[in-house]
């Protein structure tokens, strides 16, 4: 993990005090609490940081929230592994993407409207955009595509939970762009797939090096939620870092950065060619510049 630390004074709300963290074991959790000390974490495994954490079974009994002094929530619960979770097909006994999105958050929010909370921060997708009339810069206002498999679905369907649940928290809906950084997880995303097959074999391949779209690194992102929670704002909110590199130049910068030969198998691939957000309301809301390059990103990646 990369050892920067906010550019923001040391305070309460700088270090994450009176904030708990669902996900803290995952990729985007562990940065988030390694750069405020005072968040806890809750769930059923402990972070690899030095926060305080709290053991939960399960999100159907948060009893042990009771016994905790907070008012902001972040919530990273999910599976990632969106072309997995969009099969037509799910096999007899394996959650599906409604099972991660869905049901533990219902579970979650029904419990936290109990408490007082002054904000809370869900992660969606940049996937639930339409690819019809794409007009890029994308802008929040964008038409969605909702139905088109499960994962988007089940996203869209946590969106409107907490549409309902906004009566009693106010919740900020994070619709992520393309996040890389250091990680020893799985991940199913393009940079982590070609680390990974890297690490493993000493080369890589991708689909096609023609796309272009907008990755943010994960410490910018992180920086950026915590700014979020101290702002004013709700609703749904992009967030990337507004410009698009191509796969063709992250490619490039690892093959210098790691000595590895990465093919071009220059096959179709699915989704727009181009895609980048509309961090117009983003940058509104919060006094926020992305602090890392594409380079500077994967030069941390390939060395953590």
């Amino acid at each position: 993990m990369s050892g920067r630390k906010p550019s923001l004074a040391t305070t309460a709300a700088s270090e994450g005090e009176g904030t708990i963290l669902f996900g803290g074991s995952g990729f985007l959790g562990p940065h988030i609490l390694g750069r405020y000390p005072r968040m806890v974490s809750v769930g059923r495994t402990p972070p690899q940081t030095d926060n305080r954490h709290v053991a939960i079974e399960s999100l159907a009994d948060l009893d042990v929230l009771r016994d905790l002094s907070f008012d902001k929530v972040i919530y990273i619960i999910g599976n990632t592994e969106h072309h997995k979770l969009e099969k037509e097909v799910v096999p007899r006994g394996e959650p599906t993407a409604f099972d991660y999105h869905v049901v533990p958050l219902l579970q979650a929010m029904e419990q936290l409207k109990q408490y007082p909370i002054k904000k809370m921060i869900h992660f969606s997708t940049i996937l639930m955009y339409g690819e019809e009339n794409l007009s890029l810069p994308v802008s929040e206002e964008h038409a969605i595509d909702p139905y088109r498999n499960r994962y988007v679905t089940s996203k869209y369907l946590a969106e409107e939970a907490c549409k309902f649940y906004a009566g009693w928290i106010p919740i900020v809906n994070v619709r992520l762009s393309n996040i890389y950084g250091p990680t020893s997880l799985r991940r199913p995303d393009l940079i982590h797939v070609l680390m990974h097959q890297i690490l493993e074999h000493g080369e890589a391949s991708v689909w096609s090096t023609r796309p272009e779209r907008d990755f943010i690194y994960v410490e910018d992102a992180a920086h950026a939620i915590v700014r979020l929670l101290d702002s004013d704002y709700t609703g749904t909110v992009n967030m990337g870092t507004g410009t698009m590199t191509s796969v063709r130049e992250v490619v490039s910068i690892l093959e210098r950065l790691t000595g590895a030969r990465i093919v071009d198998r220059d096959q179709p691939v699915t989704g727009p060619l181009q895609f980048r957000c509309d961090t117009t309301r983003l940058r509104r809301v919060i006094d926020w510049e992305p602090e890392h390059s594409i380079e500077e990103g994967l030069a941390h990646t390939t060395t953590s």
